[in-house]
């Protein structure tokens, strides 16, 4: 659009707003009215016919290329499919050679059919479809020339209410004479401009609906004798399919059910189709079966006993020893033990690797693994401890957290000199594994009630109104 259009679109803007909402006075012409109705009709039903010829004519085409392709399927289908396909001369044919004969029939009838009517669908294209596409452009000019009209219609009524109002002002002065001198002028050039598009399409109109009679009517006539041949020559021509393979003079549901014969029987039959479970249980979906994360049970006591191979080793069982730390080579990455007595058979060893004793302190360290060693001789003592608790729950929880140290006796003596209440942040999410332990999330503020002077150890806190214990390793001293 031009600037100089692009302004008058602007400045009939006000006025299209007063005749969508009816407001002031408006120009109408009851003949031209009616005249435009019709014009409607007439534009919406050539594009109908126009569409629908198309449609027509792109349906027997796919309609017939569909069967083609049917037929095509239809003889893979009953092709052999047994033996190798690295040597095609090991096939056996098992087949249908009668469905196959059918088939290749089928499809050369339909061809020749295909071939028949293409002259006739031409005929569609040459006779309705490229004339609704002329009459379409036709339409498309006059349509213009009507929006030009209504365009002049709306500078007509903007330039008459302008100028009533300029002729209704009582006091008026030397410039608004001279508005109103070119508000008249504007008036009849618009006058002249709206009248000559107004009568040339109430002249014009009418002709063109006479010749609609002569136009659109032998398209409507020559478009139903084109269908009514193509459905007589398919009607024609699939009456004399002579094709053994099929029976026509039975019923649809019939035929098929004496073709299928008993093959839905002998399919059922085939053990192939049956399915049973073994009502097993399933194996976990992630991970290793916990079986083999625990290892060979051997018979005899539970048992836990002091170690002394290593200085850095923890023992287990005793509970009036306290944890061993882990050595300040690992302080990024605390590693503590599991909080339950160790297997007859099984002693957990820490193993950390170089990779995450090199992180930062935000890195969880990664969970220890079980080394077998000699089972330690069972005490009197020792049937006393705890029961050792299920490593493979452990080992499977998740890798980021590390295992919690392991449990310490409620001390007898608390200290109740403390000066002020101290706080540790959480680093990681902790979950109770057991009754009395705490649970936190990662950055909660725990009011610590006892803590040693270990960070290897348990430490018992407050968080949440609730109370309990908690691995020293999982937080962070406040200051």
């Amino acid at each position: 659009m031009s600037f100089k259009g692009l302004s008058k679109g602007f400045a009939r803007a006000p006025q299209q707003l007063k005749l969508k909402f009816n407001i002031g006075e408006h120009t109408k012409d009851a003949v031209y009215i009616d005249s435009e109705r019709r014009f409607e009709e007439l534009e919406a039903e050539t594009k109908r016919l126009h569409d629908e010829s198309r449609k027509y004519f792109n349906a027997i085409n796919g309609m017939l290329t569909h069967q083609i392709e049917f037929s095509k399927a239809m003889t893979e289908i009953y092709k052999p499919i047994s033996g190798r396909v690295s040597d095609p001369d090991s096939a056996v044919v098992q087949g249908n050679p009668e469905g196959i004969r059918a088939c290749e029939e089928y499809e050369i009838m339909v061809k020749e059919l295909q071939e028949t009517l293409a002259p006739e669908l031409e005929m569609i294209e040459a006779r309705v479809i490229r004339p609704a596409d002329e009459l379409l452009d036709v339409i498309k000019v006059i349509r213009k020339t009507a929006l030009k009209r209504e365009h002049k219609k709306l500078d007509y009524d903007r330039r008459r209410a302008t100028l009533k109002k300029l002729q209704d002002k009582k006091d008026k002065t030397a410039k608004d004479e001279k508005a109103t001198w070119k508000a008249e002028n504007d008036v009849e050039q618009t006058t002249q401009e709206f009248n000559y598009f107004n009568d040339l399409l109430k002249e014009e109109l009418p002709k063109l609906f006479a010749l609609e009679r002569e136009f659109i009517q032998p398209l409507f006539q020559s478009f139903y004798y084109m269908q009514l041949n193509i459905f007589y020559t398919l009607h024609e021509r699939m009456q004399q399919v002579d094709i053994g393979y099929f029976d026509l003079t039975l019923d649809v549901e019939e035929a098929f059910l004496k073709k299928r014969g008993d093959i839905q029987e002998r399919a059922e039959a085939l053990s192939i189709v049956k399915f049973k479970t073994s009502g097993q249980k399933r194996p976990p979906k992630y991970g290793p079966r916990p079986a083999a994360l625990e290892g060979p049970k051997t018979a005899g006591l539970l048992t836990a006993g002091t170690s002394s191979s290593s200085p850095s080793t923890p023992t287990f069982g005793s509970t009036d020893t306290a944890p061993t730390p882990v050595p300040a080579a690992a302080a990024a990455a605390p590693i503590p033990p599991s909080k339950s007595a160790g297997l007859a058979g099984l002693r957990p060893t820490w193993q950390p690797r170089q990779s995450e004793i090199t992180d930062n302190n935000n890195t969880p360290p990664p969970p220890y693994s079980p080394g077998p060693t000699s089972p330690p001789l069972a005490s009197p003592n020792s049937l006393n401890s705890k029961t050792p608790a299920n490593l493979a729950a452990a080992i499977a929880a998740k890798k980021a957290k590390p295992p919690p140290p392991p449990a310490k006796p409620k001390p007898s003596r608390l200290s109740a000199t403390a000066p002020k209440v101290e706080t540790v942040t959480a680093l990681y999410d902790y979950a109770a594994q057991a009754e009395g332990d705490l649970s936190f999330r990662a950055g909660e503020v725990i009011e610590v009630v006892t803590r040693t002077g270990e960070g290897n150890e348990w430490w018992r806190g407050r968080v949440g109104g609730k109370e309990g214990q908690f691995p020293g390793n999982y937080v962070k001293l406040n200051t």
